[in-house]
């Protein structure tokens, strides 16, 4: 199967046949789930891992890495119970490459394989780089990841070691996301961001997996990390997938953190904004990951928090390095700093009476904590912007 030419866009309702990444009134498009693709129950028997949901996807079920992708585990956590509030915590560590990238990296370096597809690429200096670079040498696929020129060594390792080709660009790290879909377009080389429509469709199965795992009831609340808006997005639009076809009766309350260094979503929410506008200054955060001052869905996950009833908002370093240690010494769970925000977050929700008592709500633990390494400077060139499009072509004309 491979419908991914026909897009939808959440906000003005127009579908469109094309690989474009946004509609013609500027917001994102998403991939149109198959309305025959539903069944009459959750699937019984299959994968234990994303594919179980294959036929609601934009691919076939690839081999090798791929195959491995979602399926993480649900964790209930009592020690972490707050204000008589049940938490489960949907461990995405688990996945291959140690965070929920791994099941947008699946749909989308399979698709680009189903395509014919010189390369793929994407924008990162975190878990998608190092989610991408793999998936693509588990199918000797060439890989380019896109790192601004200031990246510290120690992050390039965990990228490197897949063995992409990697080039930290020397300019508007922030104008980078827009440049590089433009650039793959004319090069036929699909760059899998992080709001994109392929990655966008992986990523949606979180909220499938979810909701059968509380099936036949669903959980009040989801809590998690907002950056681009990308996986927000993703689980919105599963959820909506799950009440269209009847598999859920009403859609859990969506809640997105976002660290106070950067919080530029949490900010619209509070203000009462209809759109998100980029802020100019970032702090310093343990939660770099997610300190993304021109979210290029985060008016889309505006929207997913309103429509559900829920909110976005910030929290400090402080609180980030509280819920981190809790979450490792209470429940036996490593994250990263962005994955610690959710909990971190419940205790404000619940003093502010959005959560509960005796309401379940999961929390998303985006990704483990990856350990670096040494990495060998001229191992990574170094370009400026004008000069990218000639090192991707340099690229394709070696393979």
């Amino acid at each position: 199967m491979n419908q991914t030419t026909r897009r939808t866009c959440y906000a003005c309702g127009a579908t469109h046949d094309t690989t474009a990444a946004r509609c013609d009134c500027g917001e994102p498009l998403w991939i149109a789930t198959p309305t025959d693709g539903f069944w009459d129950d959750w699937p019984a028997g299959g994968p234990d891992s994303m594919w179980r949901y294959r036929d609601l996807l934009a691919v076939d079920p690839p081999t090798g890495l791929a195959g491995a992708a979602g399926g993480t585990p649900l964790v209930r956590t009592p020690p972490l119970d707050h204000g008589g509030v049940r938490v489960h915590v949907k461990y995405e560590g688990a996945n291959p490459t140690g965070s929920f990238k791994d099941r947008g990296s699946a749909v989308g370096v399979a698709a680009a394989l189903d395509d014919g597809a010189p390369a793929v690429g994407t924008v990162s200096h975190g878990n998608m780089a190092r989610s991408v670079a793999a998936h693509a040498a588990s199918t000797s696929t060439p890989a380019v990841v896109l790192v601004p020129a200031d990246i510290p060594e120690s992050r390039l390792a965990p990228i490197a070691r897949y063995g992409p080709t990697v080039l930290r660009v020397d300019g508007d790290y922030g104008r980078l996301y827009d440049r590089s879909l433009e650039l793959g377009a004319d090069l036929g080389v699909p760059f899998l961001n992080s709001d994109v429509p392929l990655r966008v469709e992986g990523q949606k199965t979180l909220a499938y997996e979810v909701c059968e795992t509380f099936a036949p009831e669903v959980p009040d609340a989801v809590i998690l990390p907002v950056s681009s808006g990308g996986n927000a997005s993703a689980v919105w639009k599963g959820l909506r997938d799950l009440e269209g076809a009847g598999r859920i009766d009403r859609l859990p309350r969506l809640y997105f953190v976002q660290t106070a260094a950067c919080a530029p979503i949490a900010e619209a929410f509070d203000r009462g904004d209809d759109a998100v506008e980029r802020v100019e200054r970032v702090g310093e955060t343990i939660a770099y990951s997610i300190a993304n001052a021109d979210p290029p869905s985060g008016t889309r996950a505006l929207a997913a928090a309103r429509d559900t009833g829920g909110a976005v908002l910030a929290v400090d370093d402080d609180a980030i390095r509280t819920a981190q240690r809790r979450l490792a010494r209470e429940a036996g769970l490593a994250v990263e700093p962005a994955g610690a925000t959710p909990l971190a977050a419940l205790s404000q929700l619940r003093e502010t009476g959005n959560v509960e008592e005796g309401e379940d709500v999961v929390l998303v633990g985006t990704g483990t904590e990856v350990a670096g390494g040494e990495v060998a400077p001229e191992d990574v060139a170094i370009v400026g912007m004008d000069g990218l499009r000639e090192r991707v072509e340099d690229l394709l004309a070696s393979e």
